[in-house]
C-alpha cells in the first residue's frame, strides 16, 4: 500500500490511483541509473586524483627508475666523451704526426648529425628534455667513433706501406764486412785502373776473395741479370721498389734468377772479377729514381756514427778503383 500512488480528480471529487505505465517506470530506471553513474564516476575520479591505484604506483616507480637511469648513462656518456677527446687528441699531435698527416679538422670529427626529424618522436615523451638529448650525445659520440675508426685504419695501411718500405730500403753493406777490412774505393772521381784516366765512380768497391757471398742489402725483386765480357762482367740488378734499384757486379756466380723475390741478407750470388775488373772485388751501386745515389749514405742498418766515419776515410784515401 506504501508504494500506491493516487491523484485528485476535482470533477468527480475522488481521489483515483494512479497506474504506472512501463515506459514511465523503465524511464525513471534509467534517470536514477544515470545519476548514479555520475555520481560513481566523480567519486572513482576524485579517488584517482587523491590515491594511487597498484598499477600507477607501479607505472610511477618505473619512470623513476628511468629516469635514474637515464641520468647514469649521461654520466657514462659523458666519460666516454672525456676518453674519446684523449684519444682525438694524441690522434691529431702524435699518430698523424708521425706519418706526417694534418690532423682531422674539428669540423670533420663533429660534423652535422641527426636531424630534426630524428628527434621529434621524442618530444610527446614525458621528461623529452632528458631524453632528446641522451638521444643526441650517443648520436655525437657514434660519430665521433666513426672518425676515429677511420683514421686509425688509413694509419695502419699507411703503417703497413711504411713497414713494405723500410724493408725495401738497402740499408746493410752487400758483404759481410764488420770490421770494414773489404772496404776499398767509394764514390767520387777515380783513375781508372785500365784505362788510367779519371773517371766518376758511381758505387763502391769492396775487395773480397773470390767466392765470397754477396748479400741483397733490401728486400725487392731481381729484374735483370747479365753475363757480360767487359763493364760490370756477370752483375744482378735488384728492384727494391719506391725507387730504389741496387747493382752487384763482378760476380764470379749467380744464386737468383729474374723474377726472383729476394729478402734483406739473402745470399744473391758470390764475389768475382768478371767484365772489366783487375782484381776479385763487387762494385755495389744504389739508384734513386733511375739516378745513382752514393751507397755510404744506406747503411744506417750495419754502421754506428764511428764506423761510417772510419768507412768514409778509407774509401776516401783511395784514389783508384778496381773497375
Amino acid at each position: 500500500m506504501g508504494n500506491t500512488k493516487y491523484r485528485f480528480n476535482p470533477k468527480t471529487l475522488t481521489y483515483e490511483k494512479v497506474e504506472k505505465s512501463f515506459s514511465k517506470v523503465l524511464l525513471r530506471i534509467s534517470l536514477y541509473s544515470l545519476i548514479i553513474l555520475i555520481v560513481a564516476l566523480g567519486l572513482s575520479a576524485l579517488f584517482l586524483s587523491k590515491f594511487d591505484t597498484p598499477a600507477m604506483k607501479a607505472l610511477r616507480t618505473e619512470n623513476s627508475e628511468l629516469l635514474t637511469q637515464y641520468q647514469s648513462l649521461n654520466e657514462k656518456l659523458a666519460q666516454i666523451e672525456n676518453v674519446l677527446d684523449q684519444i682525438q687528441v694524441r690522434d691529431d699531435n702524435i699518430y698523424r704526426v708521425v706519418f706526417n698527416n694534418d690532423p682531422i679538422p674539428e669540423s670533420v670529427r663533429k660534423a652535422g648529425f641527426g636531424g630534426v626529424d630524428n628527434y621529434s618522436k621524442f618530444e610527446s615523451f614525458d621528461n623529452n628534455d632528458i631524453v632528446l638529448n641522451t638521444s643526441k650525445k650517443i648520436d655525437i659520440i657514434s660519430k665521433q667513433a666513426y672518425i676515429q675508426a677511420k683514421s686509425y685504419e688509413d694509419l695502419l695501411q699507411q703503417a703497413i706501406t711504411k713497414e713494405k718500405e723500410l724493408s725495401s730500403v738497402p740499408a746493410i753493406m752487400p758483404l759481410s764486412n764488420k770490421d770494414l777490412t773489404y772496404t776499398s774505393s767509394g764514390w767520387g772521381m777515380r783513375m781508372h785502373p785500365v784505362y788510367k784516366v779519371p773517371r766518376f765512380h758511381y758505387g763502391m768497391d769492396f775487395v773480397a776473395p773470390k767466392g765470397a757471398p754477396i748479400y741483397a742489402t733490401g728486400d725487392g725483386k731481381v729484374s735483370s741479370i747479365q753475363s757480360l765480357r767487359t763493364g760490370h762482367g756477370k752483375h744482378v740488378v735488384i728492384d727494391h721498389g719506391f725507387g730504389y734499384e741496387t747493382l752487384y757486379a763482378h760476380m764470379s756466380a749467380f744464386n737468383v734468377k729474374v723474377g726472383d723475390k729476394v729478402k734483406r741478407g739473402q745470399v744473391i750470388g758470390f764475389v768475382g772479377s768478371t767484365g772489366t775488373s783487375t782484381a776479385s772485388h763487387l762494385h755495389y751501386e744504389v739508384l734513386k729514381n733511375g739516378v745513382n745515389v752514393n751507397p755510404m749514405h744506406y747503411y744506417f742498418m750495419d754502421l754506428t756514427p764511428d764506423e761510417y766515419e772510419k768507412m768514409v776515410a778509407i774509401s776516401s784515401n783511395i784514389k783508384r778503383s778496381f773497375d
